[in-house]
């Protein structure tokens, strides 16, 4: 199975990004790239594609705009918006045209990895059903039942309260404003990939603002911040 995706994104850097994140998860392949809602309009009238990557905040024609446009004639992709837009109004009218999933820039690789393994498993349940049960119809609504993690305080599957205080004893102990994953990983003694996934959730949570930088090779390097209410939500968790 592979899952054809069409980025559109006017930003060069983060496209390519995004395509190398892409093609990091399986089942996926990348179909092109447009820097414009006109091109992306244009790529799609002889390109067909699965899924878009759409951002929102582009020039002339924006991501919203061609959302719209692409309902209206009918168009089946289906579109994943990876956008900085933050405000009630864009997401709204994003999920109201029907968008599958919503990433805020910067993300982490362990949101956007999510995003796309739900999909997949979306994808593949409708592509080969006729008829779902109850259960499948379910689990297909699950990004629009909302995730009961973040109204109870209960952690995600996976990680654990000690390793999260672990995490949070490091970060205060760097009394430093700014730092990355790096520097938690150098101090704490848990596993780079652990640290990524309990600063994503951290992130998700609100505890964290993420910035992405770039080294002098390109590389992006992930930035981390307390935001003001983050000690204050920390202890829903710990």
């Amino acid at each position: 199975m592979n899952i054809k995706v069409l980025i559109v994104e006017d930003d060069p850097m983060v496209a390519k990004l995004n395509r190398h994140y892409l093609e990091q998860v399986q089942g996926f392949v990348f179909a092109g790239w447009a820097a414009s809602g006109d091109e992306a309009a244009r790529m799609l009238a002889e390109l067909e594609v699965d899924l878009i990557l759409l951002d929102i905040y582009m020039p002339h024609t924006s991501g919203l705009q061609l959302l719209s446009t692409l309902r209206e004639q009918g168009s089946m992709a289906d579109i994943i918006v990876i956008s900085a837009a933050s405000d009630n109004g864009s997401i709204r009218k994003a999920l109201q045209y029907g968008a599958v999933d919503y990433l805020i820039k910067p993300f982490e690789f362990a949101r956007f990895q999510a995003a796309l393994s739900a999909y997949r498993e979306d994808y593949s349940l409708m592509k080969h059903r006729e008829h779902l049960s109850q259960e499948q119809l379910d689990k297909l609504l699950r990004h629009s039942l909302g995730p009961e993690e973040d109204k109870t305080g209960t952690l995600p599957k996976g990680l654990t309260e000690g390793t999260l205080e672990s995490i949070w004893n490091t970060i205060r102990g760097l009394q430093k404003q700014v730092f990355s994953t790096e520097e938690i990983t150098s101090n704490a003694p848990i596993s780079r990939i652990s640290v990524r996934k309990y600063l994503a959730f951290l992130t998700e949570a609100g505890v964290l603002e993420m910035e992405i930088s770039y080294g002098a090779v390109g590389r992006p390097v992930y930035m981390y911040t307390v935001t003001p209410d983050g000690h204050e939500l920390i202890t829903k968790y710990i």
